[in-house]
């Protein structure tokens, strides 16, 4: 089941992120200061797993990383050279502790710990089937499938029954998981989600983004690439690659709005392609206005560039307080309603009097996008347009981001004139998906196979959607597994 959080700002929210860390002595508190680089991703909980070469050791929590593995007690309670951890958005399962990861258990082979990004599509069918066989689940994370099958697989060594376990599923993963024999990293056959290595002395290094291996000293030593199994034993290093080979359709919304501006994906700079996609929003939408206004802070790289693409100045009409938590819940809606204030703040003066074109990376539902043009007039704007650095979102994702049911997404029920009139605004533009395309270097859609997976535009879903396409049992049986486990 696919929700969002109805009082937190309207955005797509990714699940999580990851890293890991083999060979080092305090490792704890290393995967602590990678996951604080990667709070972005997953702010609901955070977890490490360690091992200190005969038991292993597990804190997890609800909330920041900050205030949950700051502690001096709580990194001595993790020994160990080897560890990993994860900070969590719920796109499955339940907001519970049960569901944060490293998910652990103890295998016939020994401990098993995993950490994933990204989003099993055929998880509850293959989880009816598990259940059905014997498997008794703690959680009601896709994740957990995983250990099952692994747990189940008939092959020999753990390495190969793990492998078997990968075949069996479809969707998008970035994994790190450890055992008693070494830490594992791989990323599913299309590479959905991004994972990169680092090495920091001996130690290697695994990691959602590069800016986790800036935090810590690390040196970028390549992304994993699609399909790939990095395996890490004391030492030695070595990679397979069990899948057949198919052609990579990473997520294109890492460029947009998910990666940090300071992180490097695919050799490519956040920073430098939000820019770029501003530039070629400039010159796909123009208007005449005074001022370019980006909305804080996913929009400001691309709001920079729009405005040196145009010509029309840069400023800061949006103030946003970095002091407001996301889990800021008022039981009465006169109060909740004022909640976009405690996070956005109009800089009147500037504003009064002013054509303002507001850039912000997306549209969702469209309620803070309302809000935020309603603060503009109530600021004084002569007039409120709004530039959007991405397509529109017509369609849900199924690979490890948190979007609303399609019936809920803005574009999938209003046309541009519709849309316009809901937010209130003057005028209101998408990046096309092949103005999208080129400022990311690439070729127009309509002269190659895409190269990125851009289903939440397009509805082309570069794999099978097996718990969709089953519809009402699949939706039974996630209830029912809400109910009892």
């Amino acid at each position: 089941m696919l929700t969002t959080n109805p009082y937190d700002d309207d955005k797509l929210r990714e699940e999580c992120g990851v890293f890991g860390v083999s060979a080092t002595d305090g490792a704890a508190a290393l995967v602590a200061l990678g996951l604080h680089a990667l709070q972005h991703r997953g702010q609901e909980a955070a977890g490490i797993t360690t091992f200190d070469g005969a038991h292993f050791h597990t804190h997890r929590a609800m909330g920041h990383v900050a205030g949950n593995f700051d502690r001096d007690d709580v990194i001595r309670s993790l020994p160990g050279t080897v560890a990993c951890g994860h900070v969590r958005y719920s796109t499955t399962g339940e907001t519970a502790l049960r569901n944060v990861q490293p998910l652990y258990a103890e295998l016939s082979t020994g401990g098993f710990a995993i950490a994933h990004n990204g989003n099993i599509s055929n998880a509850m069918r293959l989880r009816r089937e598990l259940v059905r066989r014997g498997s008794i689940f703690q959680s009601t994370s896709d994740t957990e499938t995983i250990i099952h099958l692994v747990a189940t697989s008939n092959y020999r060594t753990l390495l190969d029954r793990f492998i078997d376990a990968l075949k069996q599923i479809e969707g998008a993963y970035s994994l790190i998981v450890m055992t008693p024999e070494g830490m594992i990293a791989c990323r599913d056959p299309l590479g959905i989600r991004p994972l990169v290595m680092g090495k920091l002395g001996d130690a290697v290094i695994f990691a959602s983004e590069t800016v986790a291996l800036d935090v810590v000293g690390a040196t970028f030593v390549r992304a994993i690439e699609p399909g790939e199994l990095v395996i890490v034993q004391g030492s030695e290093i070595r990679s397979i690659r069990p899948f057949a080979p198919m052609a990579a359709r990473p997520c294109i919304f890492e460029w947009v709005y998910f990666s940090r501006p300071d992180s490097i994906v695919d050799d490519h700079s956040i920073y430098s392609v939000r820019k770029a996609i501003g530039a070629q929003l400039a010159i796909e939408s123009p208007v005449d206005a005074d001022l370019v206004i980006p909305v804080p802070d996913s929009g400001t790289p691309a709001a920079i560039g729009y405005a040196q693409q145009s010509g029309i100045p840069f400023e800061l009409g949006i103030i946003r307080s970095h002091y407001v938590g996301r889990t800021f819940i008022s039981p009465g809606d006169k109060v909740r309603h004022l909640g976009v204030k405690l996070k956005h703040n109009a800089n009147r003066a500037l504003i009064k009097g002013k054509r303002v074109i507001l850039v912000d990376d997306s549209i969702v539902r469209g309620t803070t996008s309302l809000k935020i043009v309603e603060m503009m007039r109530e600021a004084g704007a002569a007039e409120v347009h709004m530039r959007i650095a991405s397509p529109p979102t017509r369609h849900s994702c199924f690979y490890g981001v948190d979007t609303p049911e399609r019936e809920k997404l803005l574009a999938a029920k209003l046309d541009l004139g519709g849309m316009t009139g809901f937010i209130h605004a003057d005028s209101l533009n998408f990046i096309s998906i092949d103005g999208l395309y080129k400022a990311l270097g690439e070729a127009k859609r309509a002269d190659v196979r895409p190269k990125y997976c851009d289903a939440c535009f397009t509805g082309d879903y570069p794999t099978t959607l097996t718990d969709h396409d089953e519809g009402s049992e699949v939706d039974q049986f996630a209830m029912l597994a809400e109910r009892v486990i």
